[in-house]
Protein backbone atom coordinates (compact mmCIF):
# COMPACT_ATOMS: atom_id res chain seq x y z
CA UNK A 1 0.00 0.00 0.00
CA UNK A 2 1.16 3.61 -0.93
CA UNK A 3 1.59 6.37 1.77
CA UNK A 4 0.37 9.93 2.11
CA UNK A 5 2.02 12.64 4.13
CA UNK A 6 0.27 15.45 4.89
CA UNK A 7 -0.13 18.38 6.45
CA UNK A 8 -1.86 21.58 6.82
CA UNK A 9 -1.60 25.18 8.00
CA UNK A 10 -4.43 26.64 9.58
CA UNK A 11 -5.84 30.33 11.03
CA UNK A 12 -5.25 28.69 14.77
CA UNK A 13 -6.06 25.70 16.50
CA UNK A 14 -9.57 25.47 17.04
CA UNK A 15 -11.09 23.14 15.65
CA UNK A 16 -14.51 23.73 13.69
CA UNK A 17 -13.94 27.49 13.46
CA UNK A 18 -10.52 27.95 12.38
CA UNK A 19 -9.70 27.33 8.54
CA UNK A 20 -7.09 25.25 6.82
CA UNK A 21 -4.51 27.88 4.50
CA UNK A 22 -2.63 25.76 3.14
CA UNK A 23 -2.58 21.78 2.92
CA UNK A 24 0.40 19.64 1.33
CA UNK A 25 0.84 16.11 0.31
CA UNK A 26 3.25 13.67 -0.95
CA UNK A 27 2.78 10.37 -2.21
CA UNK A 28 5.08 7.52 -1.48
CA UNK A 29 5.40 4.03 -2.22
CA UNK A 30 5.51 0.97 0.13
CA UNK A 31 9.56 2.02 0.31
CA UNK A 32 8.71 5.91 1.14
CA UNK A 33 10.10 6.54 -2.36
CA UNK A 34 8.40 9.76 -3.79
CA UNK A 35 5.65 9.05 -6.60
CA UNK A 36 3.87 12.60 -6.59
CA UNK A 37 3.25 16.03 -4.58
CA UNK A 38 0.35 18.39 -4.54
CA UNK A 39 -0.29 21.65 -2.62
CA UNK A 40 -3.63 23.68 -2.70
CA UNK A 41 -4.14 27.36 -0.51
CA UNK A 42 -7.01 29.64 -0.61
CA UNK A 43 -8.06 32.46 0.88
CA UNK A 44 -9.78 33.99 4.51
CA UNK A 45 -13.55 32.93 4.61
CA UNK A 46 -15.14 35.92 5.53
CA UNK A 47 -16.29 34.24 9.13
CA UNK A 48 -13.04 33.64 10.27
CA UNK A 49 -10.32 35.64 11.92
CA UNK A 50 -7.23 33.79 11.86
CA UNK A 51 -5.23 33.93 15.60
CA UNK A 52 -2.44 36.68 15.83
CA UNK A 53 -0.41 33.79 16.92
CA UNK A 54 -0.91 31.74 13.97
CA UNK A 55 -0.17 34.37 11.69
CA UNK A 56 3.24 34.99 13.66
CA UNK A 57 3.67 31.65 13.20
CA UNK A 58 3.28 30.59 9.54
CA UNK A 59 4.46 34.39 8.58
CA UNK A 60 1.36 35.14 6.36
CA UNK A 61 0.05 38.47 6.41
CA UNK A 62 -3.03 39.34 6.32
CA UNK A 63 -3.00 40.92 2.66
CA UNK A 64 -2.24 37.61 1.58
CA UNK A 65 -4.84 35.43 2.80
CA UNK A 66 -7.51 38.36 1.85
CA UNK A 67 -5.92 38.06 -1.85
CA UNK A 68 -9.22 37.62 -4.21
CA UNK A 69 -6.83 35.77 -6.47
CA UNK A 70 -6.48 32.87 -4.41
CA UNK A 71 -9.11 29.87 -4.50
CA UNK A 72 -12.32 30.08 -2.09
CA UNK A 73 -12.30 28.15 0.90
CA UNK A 74 -14.94 25.74 -0.74
CA UNK A 75 -12.87 25.20 -3.87
CA UNK A 76 -10.19 24.16 -2.00
CA UNK A 77 -11.54 21.53 0.09
CA UNK A 78 -13.13 20.40 -3.58
CA UNK A 79 -9.29 20.24 -4.84
CA UNK A 80 -8.04 18.41 -1.62
CA UNK A 81 -10.91 15.65 -1.66
CA UNK A 82 -10.80 15.08 -5.63
CA UNK A 83 -6.57 14.18 -4.92
CA UNK A 84 -7.11 12.35 -2.22
CA UNK A 85 -9.75 9.82 -2.97
CA UNK A 86 -7.51 9.37 -6.52
CA UNK A 87 -4.85 8.74 -4.26
CA UNK A 88 -6.94 6.07 -1.93
CA UNK A 89 -6.54 3.55 -1.03
CA UNK A 90 -3.38 4.54 0.83
CA UNK A 91 -1.86 4.97 4.90
CA UNK A 92 -2.34 8.42 5.60
CA UNK A 93 0.55 9.72 8.24
CA UNK A 94 1.21 13.59 9.60
CA UNK A 95 3.26 15.00 12.05
CA UNK A 96 0.66 15.01 15.25
CA UNK A 97 -1.94 14.87 12.71
CA UNK A 98 -4.71 12.36 14.04
CA UNK A 99 -4.86 15.17 16.79
CA UNK A 100 -4.87 18.19 15.07
CA UNK A 101 -4.15 17.91 11.01
CA UNK A 102 -7.16 15.21 10.26
CA UNK A 103 -9.52 16.60 12.35
CA UNK A 104 -9.23 20.08 10.50
CA UNK A 105 -9.25 18.58 7.25
CA UNK A 106 -12.66 16.30 8.68
CA UNK A 107 -14.05 19.62 9.25
CA UNK A 108 -13.03 21.53 6.54
CA UNK A 109 -14.82 18.28 4.29
CA UNK A 110 -17.95 18.51 6.75
CA UNK A 111 -18.77 22.16 6.31
CA UNK A 112 -18.47 21.91 2.73
CA UNK A 113 -20.94 19.32 2.62
CA UNK A 114 -18.99 16.26 1.79
CA UNK A 115 -18.42 13.31 4.00
CA UNK A 116 -15.95 14.30 6.66
CA UNK A 117 -14.29 10.93 6.68
CA UNK A 118 -12.67 10.69 4.10
CA UNK A 119 -8.70 9.05 5.37
CA UNK A 120 -10.59 6.52 7.09
CA UNK A 121 -13.08 5.29 4.41
CA UNK A 122 -12.07 4.35 0.93
CA UNK A 123 -10.00 0.78 2.41
CA UNK A 124 -7.99 3.85 3.60
CA UNK A 125 -5.72 3.61 6.94
CA UNK A 126 -4.52 6.76 9.28
CA UNK A 127 -1.20 6.57 11.26
CA UNK A 128 1.06 9.60 13.09
CA UNK A 129 4.61 10.24 12.69
CA UNK A 130 4.93 12.25 16.14
CA UNK A 131 3.69 8.53 17.83
CA UNK A 132 6.35 6.72 15.69
CA UNK A 133 9.51 8.77 16.75
CA UNK A 134 8.18 9.00 20.36
CA UNK A 135 7.81 5.35 19.93
CA UNK A 136 11.38 4.75 18.46
CA UNK A 137 12.50 7.31 20.94
CA UNK A 138 11.12 4.97 24.28
CA UNK A 139 11.92 1.18 22.56
CA UNK A 140 15.14 2.26 20.66
CA UNK A 141 16.79 5.48 21.75
CA UNK A 142 19.76 5.07 19.56
CA UNK A 143 18.12 5.35 16.47
CA UNK A 144 16.89 9.18 16.84
CA UNK A 145 18.26 12.28 18.00
CA UNK A 146 15.54 13.99 20.69
CA UNK A 147 17.15 17.49 21.11
CA UNK A 148 16.82 19.07 24.71
CA UNK A 149 14.91 22.36 24.76
CA UNK A 150 16.08 25.49 26.15
CA UNK A 151 14.33 25.35 29.39
CA UNK A 152 16.15 21.21 29.69
CA UNK A 153 13.21 19.77 28.44
CA UNK A 154 13.59 17.11 25.50
CA UNK A 155 11.48 18.22 22.64
CA UNK A 156 9.22 16.68 19.70
CA UNK A 157 8.89 19.31 17.69
CA UNK A 158 9.32 18.88 14.13
CA UNK A 159 11.62 21.11 13.50
CA UNK A 160 13.61 20.45 16.45
CA UNK A 161 13.74 16.82 15.22
CA UNK A 162 14.91 17.44 11.84
CA UNK A 163 17.99 19.72 12.81
CA UNK A 164 19.32 17.09 15.50
CA UNK A 165 18.83 14.59 12.76
CA UNK A 166 20.44 16.18 9.79
CA UNK A 167 16.97 16.90 8.01
CA UNK A 168 16.11 19.17 5.65
CA UNK A 169 13.61 21.93 6.88
CA UNK A 170 14.16 25.12 5.11
CA UNK A 171 10.88 26.76 5.73
CA UNK A 172 9.21 25.16 9.14
CA UNK A 173 5.28 25.80 9.52
CA UNK A 174 5.05 25.56 5.69
CA UNK A 175 3.03 22.61 5.14
CA UNK A 176 5.00 20.99 2.20
CA UNK A 177 8.45 21.87 3.79
CA UNK A 178 7.16 20.12 6.65
CA UNK A 179 5.84 17.11 5.07
CA UNK A 180 8.87 16.92 3.23
CA UNK A 181 10.76 16.91 6.88
CA UNK A 182 8.16 14.00 7.81
CA UNK A 183 9.05 11.81 5.35
CA UNK A 184 12.74 12.20 5.54
CA UNK A 185 12.05 11.10 9.65
CA UNK A 186 9.87 8.09 9.13
CA UNK A 187 12.85 6.98 6.02
CA UNK A 188 15.41 7.12 9.47
CA UNK A 189 13.17 4.85 11.23
CA UNK A 190 12.19 2.99 8.17
CA UNK A 191 15.73 2.05 7.54
CA UNK A 192 17.24 1.75 10.78
CA UNK A 193 14.40 -0.09 13.01
CA UNK A 194 12.46 -1.72 10.30
CA UNK A 195 11.19 -3.98 13.04
CA UNK A 196 9.34 -1.16 14.64
CA UNK A 197 8.32 0.13 11.31
CA UNK A 198 6.75 -2.51 10.62
CA UNK A 199 4.75 -2.29 13.60
CA UNK A 200 3.54 1.32 12.98
CA UNK A 201 2.27 0.09 9.34
CA UNK A 202 0.58 -3.02 10.95
CA UNK A 203 -1.30 -0.92 13.35
CA UNK A 204 -2.41 1.95 10.68
CA UNK A 205 -5.05 -0.47 10.29
CA UNK A 206 -8.09 -0.72 12.92
CA UNK A 207 -8.79 -4.30 11.99
CA UNK A 208 -4.97 -5.38 13.02
CA UNK A 209 -5.49 -3.68 15.96
CA UNK A 210 -8.65 -4.92 17.01
CA UNK A 211 -7.26 -8.97 16.36
CA UNK A 212 -3.96 -7.86 18.09
CA UNK A 213 -5.96 -6.57 21.78
CA UNK A 214 -8.02 -9.87 21.47
CA UNK A 215 -5.75 -11.79 20.97
CA UNK A 216 -3.15 -10.97 23.14
CA UNK A 217 -3.59 -11.66 27.28
CA UNK A 218 -2.02 -7.87 27.49
CA UNK A 219 -0.15 -5.30 25.95
CA UNK A 220 1.77 -1.60 26.96
CA UNK A 221 0.27 1.11 25.84
CA UNK A 222 2.03 4.44 24.76
CA UNK A 223 -0.13 7.77 25.35
CA UNK A 224 1.68 11.03 24.97
CA UNK A 225 1.05 13.71 26.63
CA UNK A 226 2.85 17.43 26.98
CA UNK A 227 5.85 15.67 24.56
CA UNK A 228 6.98 13.07 27.10
CA UNK A 229 5.42 9.38 26.16
CA UNK A 230 3.65 7.29 29.38
CA UNK A 231 3.94 3.38 28.69
CA UNK A 232 1.09 1.53 31.21
CA UNK A 233 0.86 -2.47 30.95
CA UNK A 234 -2.81 -3.10 30.57
CA UNK A 235 -5.24 -5.49 29.67
CA UNK A 236 -8.77 -4.91 27.50
CA UNK A 237 -11.26 -5.51 29.26
CA UNK A 238 -14.18 -4.60 26.80
CA UNK A 239 -15.86 -2.24 23.85
CA UNK A 240 -16.88 1.25 24.54
CA UNK A 241 -20.34 0.63 24.63
CA UNK A 242 -20.61 4.36 23.30
CA UNK A 243 -18.01 3.97 20.41
CA UNK A 244 -17.45 0.56 18.45
CA UNK A 245 -13.91 1.51 17.88
CA UNK A 246 -13.26 2.56 21.68
CA UNK A 247 -11.46 -0.08 23.95
CA UNK A 248 -11.38 -0.25 27.83
CA UNK A 249 -8.15 -1.14 29.68
CA UNK A 250 -7.46 -2.24 32.67
CA UNK A 251 -3.94 -0.82 33.87
CA UNK A 252 -1.87 -4.09 35.31
CA UNK A 253 -0.69 -2.73 38.40
CA UNK A 254 -4.05 -3.64 40.24
CA UNK A 255 -4.32 -6.25 42.58
CA UNK A 256 -6.97 -8.05 40.67
CA UNK A 257 -8.20 -10.17 43.67
CA UNK A 258 -9.39 -6.70 45.76
CA UNK A 259 -10.71 -5.84 42.77
CA UNK A 260 -12.72 -8.93 42.60
CA UNK A 261 -13.83 -8.56 46.20
CA UNK A 262 -15.41 -5.02 45.78
CA UNK A 263 -18.87 -4.23 45.19
CA UNK A 264 -20.50 -2.27 42.93
CA UNK A 265 -19.70 1.06 44.51
CA UNK A 266 -16.27 0.46 45.62
CA UNK A 267 -15.39 -0.37 41.79
CA UNK A 268 -17.04 2.53 40.85
CA UNK A 269 -15.22 4.90 44.08
CA UNK A 270 -11.83 2.64 42.80
CA UNK A 271 -12.35 3.92 39.19
CA UNK A 272 -13.19 7.30 39.76
CA UNK A 273 -9.79 8.40 41.26
CA UNK A 274 -7.19 10.28 39.78
CA UNK A 275 -5.15 8.83 38.14
CA UNK A 276 -7.71 6.54 37.00
CA UNK A 277 -6.66 2.83 36.58
CA UNK A 278 -8.58 2.61 33.37
CA UNK A 279 -7.33 3.69 30.17
CA UNK A 280 -9.06 4.00 27.05
CA UNK A 281 -8.12 4.64 22.97
CA UNK A 282 -9.84 3.86 19.68
CA UNK A 283 -8.68 1.27 17.39
CA UNK A 284 -8.78 3.56 14.18
CA UNK A 285 -6.27 6.15 15.72
CA UNK A 286 -3.46 3.93 15.39
CA UNK A 287 -2.26 3.52 18.91
CA UNK A 288 1.00 2.78 20.38
CA UNK A 289 0.94 -0.37 21.07
CA UNK A 290 3.50 -2.79 21.98
CA UNK A 291 3.58 -6.36 23.15
CA UNK A 292 4.70 -7.91 26.65
CA UNK A 293 7.61 -9.92 24.96
CA UNK A 294 9.19 -6.47 22.49
CA UNK A 295 8.64 -4.60 25.21
CA UNK A 296 11.95 -3.08 27.03
CA UNK A 297 12.30 -2.99 30.75
CA UNK A 298 11.05 0.42 31.61
CA UNK A 299 8.25 -0.06 29.61
CA UNK A 300 6.58 -2.42 32.16
CA UNK A 301 5.86 0.39 35.44
CA UNK A 302 8.61 -1.34 37.18
CA UNK A 303 7.15 -4.81 37.64
CA UNK A 304 8.19 -8.14 36.73
CA UNK A 305 6.99 -9.56 33.17
CA UNK A 306 5.74 -12.34 34.75
CA UNK A 307 3.40 -10.72 37.29
CA UNK A 308 2.27 -8.61 34.74
CA UNK A 309 1.14 -11.67 32.48
CA UNK A 310 -0.17 -13.30 35.33
CA UNK A 311 -2.59 -10.65 36.68
CA UNK A 312 -3.50 -10.21 32.89
CA UNK A 313 -4.69 -13.57 32.50
CA UNK A 314 -6.48 -13.64 35.40
CA UNK A 315 -8.23 -10.74 34.38
CA UNK A 316 -9.25 -11.91 30.66
CA UNK A 317 -10.33 -15.50 32.27
CA UNK A 318 -12.83 -13.40 34.43
CA UNK A 319 -15.62 -12.39 31.96
CA UNK A 320 -17.81 -11.69 35.12
CA UNK A 321 -15.34 -8.78 36.73
CA UNK A 322 -14.29 -7.39 32.88
CA UNK A 323 -18.39 -6.62 32.95
CA UNK A 324 -18.47 -5.29 36.10
CA UNK A 325 -15.26 -3.15 35.45
CA UNK A 326 -16.34 -1.73 31.86
CA UNK A 327 -19.99 -0.68 33.97
CA UNK A 328 -18.21 0.93 36.61
CA UNK A 329 -16.27 3.24 34.27
CA UNK A 330 -19.27 3.68 32.33
CA UNK A 331 -21.26 4.79 35.40
CA UNK A 332 -18.49 7.40 36.39
CA UNK A 333 -17.86 8.73 32.80
CA UNK A 334 -19.50 12.27 32.88
CA UNK A 335 -22.00 12.53 29.53
CA UNK A 336 -20.63 15.27 27.17
CA UNK A 337 -22.78 18.38 26.69
CA UNK A 338 -24.26 19.24 23.54
CA UNK A 339 -22.36 22.26 22.05
CA UNK A 340 -24.57 25.31 21.63
CA UNK A 341 -22.24 26.06 18.03
CA UNK A 342 -23.09 23.78 15.28
CA UNK A 343 -19.46 24.32 14.39
CA UNK A 344 -18.53 21.75 16.87
CA UNK A 345 -21.40 19.19 16.97
CA UNK A 346 -19.84 16.90 13.98
CA UNK A 347 -19.59 13.67 16.32
CA UNK A 348 -23.10 14.54 17.18
CA UNK A 349 -24.17 12.13 14.58
CA UNK A 350 -23.61 10.88 10.98
CA UNK A 351 -26.50 12.93 8.34
CA UNK A 352 -29.39 10.45 7.33
CA UNK A 353 -28.90 8.60 3.84
CA UNK A 354 -31.42 11.28 2.38
CA UNK A 355 -29.52 14.25 3.56
CA UNK A 356 -26.33 12.23 2.14
CA UNK A 357 -27.76 12.40 -1.09
CA UNK A 358 -28.80 16.03 -1.12
CA UNK A 359 -25.76 16.63 -0.34
CA UNK A 360 -24.28 14.79 -3.12
CA UNK A 361 -26.50 16.81 -5.32
CA UNK A 362 -25.46 20.21 -4.05
CA UNK A 363 -22.13 19.63 -5.59
CA UNK A 364 -23.35 19.01 -9.06
CA UNK A 365 -26.60 21.47 -9.35
CA UNK A 366 -25.90 25.08 -10.65
CA UNK A 367 -26.06 27.63 -7.71
CA UNK A 368 -29.31 28.77 -8.74
CA UNK A 369 -30.82 25.44 -7.88
CA UNK A 370 -29.16 24.75 -4.51
CA UNK A 371 -30.93 26.97 -2.34
CA UNK A 372 -33.92 24.48 -2.36
CA UNK A 373 -31.52 21.60 -1.76
CA UNK A 374 -30.14 23.22 0.95
CA UNK A 375 -33.86 24.02 2.20
CA UNK A 376 -34.86 20.50 2.60
CA UNK A 377 -31.59 19.16 4.67
CA UNK A 378 -33.28 17.39 7.75
CA UNK A 379 -29.70 18.04 9.26
CA UNK A 380 -29.69 21.42 10.84
CA UNK A 381 -25.89 21.32 10.69
CA UNK A 382 -25.93 20.74 7.33
CA UNK A 383 -28.71 23.40 5.97
CA UNK A 384 -26.52 26.20 8.45
CA UNK A 385 -23.33 25.49 6.46
CA UNK A 386 -25.20 25.18 3.01
CA UNK A 387 -26.61 28.66 3.77
CA UNK A 388 -23.33 29.85 4.21
CA UNK A 389 -21.52 28.06 1.47
CA UNK A 390 -24.09 29.86 -0.34
CA UNK A 391 -23.73 33.39 0.84
CA UNK A 392 -19.61 32.98 0.37
CA UNK A 393 -19.69 31.20 -3.38
CA UNK A 394 -23.14 32.74 -4.98
CA UNK A 395 -24.81 35.11 -2.57
CA UNK A 396 -26.08 37.31 -5.48
CA UNK A 397 -28.96 34.12 -6.10
CA UNK A 398 -29.72 34.36 -2.29
CA UNK A 399 -33.16 36.43 -1.62
CA UNK A 400 -32.85 39.29 -0.17
CA UNK A 401 -34.26 38.31 3.34
CA UNK A 402 -32.09 35.18 3.51
CA UNK A 403 -28.87 37.03 2.93
CA UNK A 404 -29.72 39.27 5.92
CA UNK A 405 -30.80 36.46 8.01
CA UNK A 406 -26.99 34.91 6.88
CA UNK A 407 -25.71 38.43 7.62
CA UNK A 408 -27.15 39.01 10.76
CA UNK A 409 -25.90 35.43 12.27
CA UNK A 410 -22.22 35.90 11.38
CA UNK A 411 -21.62 38.93 12.44
CA UNK A 412 -23.50 38.20 16.06
CA UNK A 413 -20.51 35.33 15.95
CA UNK A 414 -18.16 37.57 15.74
CA UNK A 415 -19.25 39.95 18.14
CA UNK A 416 -20.14 37.11 20.75
CA UNK A 417 -19.14 35.88 23.95
CA UNK A 418 -15.90 34.05 22.75
CA UNK A 419 -16.95 30.47 23.45
CA UNK A 420 -16.99 29.51 19.65
CA UNK A 421 -15.61 31.81 17.10
CA UNK A 422 -12.12 34.10 17.87
CA UNK A 423 -14.16 37.33 17.48
CA UNK A 424 -12.69 41.07 17.13
CA UNK A 425 -12.43 41.87 20.55
CA UNK A 426 -10.11 38.50 21.82
CA UNK A 427 -8.63 39.52 17.97
CA UNK A 428 -7.56 42.90 19.29
CA UNK A 429 -6.72 41.86 22.34
CA UNK A 430 -4.22 38.93 22.02
CA UNK A 431 -2.94 41.13 18.90
CA UNK A 432 -2.13 43.51 21.16
CA UNK A 433 -0.65 41.40 23.67
CA UNK A 434 1.78 39.80 20.82
CA UNK A 435 3.04 43.43 19.50
CA UNK A 436 3.76 44.61 23.18
CA UNK A 437 5.73 41.53 23.46
CA UNK A 438 7.79 42.88 20.65
CA UNK A 439 6.50 40.13 18.19
CA UNK A 440 5.69 42.72 15.75
CA UNK A 441 9.75 43.03 14.38
CA UNK A 442 7.84 43.26 10.91
CA UNK A 443 4.52 45.47 10.88
CA UNK A 444 2.61 41.89 10.00
CA UNK A 445 0.67 42.53 13.40
CA UNK A 446 -0.05 46.34 12.83
CA UNK A 447 -1.17 45.50 9.57
CA UNK A 448 -3.56 42.45 10.65
CA UNK A 449 -4.38 45.12 13.64
CA UNK A 450 -5.99 48.21 11.41
CA UNK A 451 -7.76 44.69 9.34
CA UNK A 452 -9.48 44.01 12.72
CA UNK A 453 -10.22 47.65 13.25
CA UNK A 454 -11.98 48.15 10.02
CA UNK A 455 -13.74 45.23 10.18
CA UNK A 456 -14.80 45.35 13.48
CA UNK A 457 -16.09 49.28 13.01
CA UNK A 458 -18.11 48.66 10.13
CA UNK A 459 -19.37 44.83 11.94
CA UNK A 460 -20.79 47.48 14.66
CA UNK A 461 -22.39 49.79 12.44
CA UNK A 462 -24.40 47.05 10.46
CA UNK A 463 -25.36 45.53 13.58
CA UNK A 464 -26.62 48.76 15.01
CA UNK A 465 -28.88 49.00 11.74
CA UNK A 466 -30.36 45.90 12.01
CA UNK A 467 -31.34 45.32 15.51
CA UNK A 468 -34.52 44.11 16.01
Amino acid sequence: MSFVFFDTETTGLKRGFDQILHFAAVRTDANLNEVARFEARSRLQPHVLPHPSALRTNGLPIERLTDANLPSHYAMVGDIRRMLISWSPSIFVGFNSIRFDEEMLRHALFQSLYPAYLTSNHRNCRADALSLVMAADAVSPAQLVVPVSEEGRRTFRLQHLAAANGVAHARAHDAMSDVLATVELCRLVYQRSPELWQRFVRFSNKATVADFVDAEDGFVLTEFFGGQAYHAPVVCIGVDPDQANGRICLSLNQDVGQLAGMNDVELQAHLAQKPSPIRRFRVNAAPTLTAFFDAPEHMLDGGSIGDIEDRARRVKADADLRTRLVAAYIATREPYPLSPHIEERIYNGFPGPADEGRANAFHQASWPDRLAIVQSFEDERLKWFGLRLMYFEARAVLPAAVRAEIERRLADQLAGDGSGCLTYELALAETDKLMGEGADHDGLLSRYRIYLQDRSARAAAFRAQTVP
